[in-house]
């Protein structure tokens, strides 16, 4: 934000927050549900991907979420809110006749519009397959442009706009899609199920989630169980593992002079970390 302070969610509590520079948090808008990724839009507000509340388990002081829909689930939606009341409207709950499930990331291109993860939900037995749509900040549009994709989750553009990355979770890969006009994607780029691009695998159990990319066209995604932000190349290296003390790694954002600051959320032990990073972050084409 423009005074130094961080917009950021509580799945948890069902808010949109704010840290000042001295860590002190406060409300901005209570918008109930599970209120997951947040960007802001052209007109200043924050748009989010609310979806729809998770079931957790506490042990050892620890936030964990377990596989199932709490009580009060009622689908997804994505949410408009106001940054100085707190006023909050739902924009979107459904694609025609498809219900959102969970959505959960989103990034605006500098045309306005905006690419967002429906991650779908898990329930004991069976879970949802996921889907990436394009939508309208008033409320008026909203595509569907990838589906089937198991567990999208981070969500990005490259500098030139012409790139769009999304993170799976379960399955670790990192996916490429060319945009060719705002909200339209060009021919499938492979023989996957939805045609995208496979840009990175990561060995091992881990799990992918948001993501940032750095000016240079890197992307940073935060990585569940080892507790990293990944940087990967948009030619699919590995260049660098940030660790850090919790495995739940879930989100990062650029701020500062010249982007140099990086701020990632734990959310298993509930904290948002300041650290300088390497690289500069690219700028996003709305900020407040």
């Amino acid at each position: 934000m423009a005074d130094g302070s961080v917009a950021f969610v509580e799945i948890e509590r069902g808010t949109v927050s704010r840290a000042a520079p001295d860590g002190t948090v406060s409300v901005i808008a209570q918008v109930g549900g599970g209120p997951n990724g947040l960007a802001v839009g052209p007109d200043g507000a924050f748009y989010l991907c609310n979806n729809g509340g998770f079931l957790w388990r506490e042990a050892a002081g620890r936030l964990h979420v377990v596989r199932g829909t709490p009580p009060h689930y009622a689908g997804g939606s994505i949410q408009r809110v106001d940054p100085v009341s707190g006023a909050v409207r739902t924009l979107y709950e459904r694609c025609g006749d498809v219900r959102l499930c969970g959505p959960n990331d989103l990034v605006f291109d500098d045309q306005g519009g905006f690419y967002f993860t429906d991650f779908g939900k898990s329930r004991p037995r069976d879970r949802d397959i996921g889907c990436v749509y394009y939508a309208l900040p008033d409320g008026s549009s909203i595509t569907e442009l990838v589906h089937p994709i198991m567990a999208p989750n981070g969500i990005g553009l490259s500098p030139d706009g012409r790139t769009l990355y999304v993170a799976e979770t379960d399955t670790a890969r990192l996916w490429a899609f060319d945009v060719v006009a705002p909200g339209v994607l060009g021919p499938a780029m492979s023989a996957a199920p939805h045609g995208g691009r496979l840009v990175c695998g990561l060995a091992g159990y881990q799990r992918l989630d948001s993501l940032a990319l750095e000016a240079s066209g890197n992307i940073c995604v935060a990585t569940l169980v080892t507790g990293e932000v990944t940087v990967i190349a948009p030619s699919g290296e590995v260049l660098r593992r940030h660790r850090f003390a919790d495995a739940d790694t879930t989100s990062l954002c650029f701020g500062g002079a010249g982007l140099r600051t990086a701020y990632v959320t734990q959310s298993g032990e509930g904290s948002l970390l300041q650290l300088p990073w390497p690289e500069a972050g690219l700028a996003l084409a709305f900020n407040a």
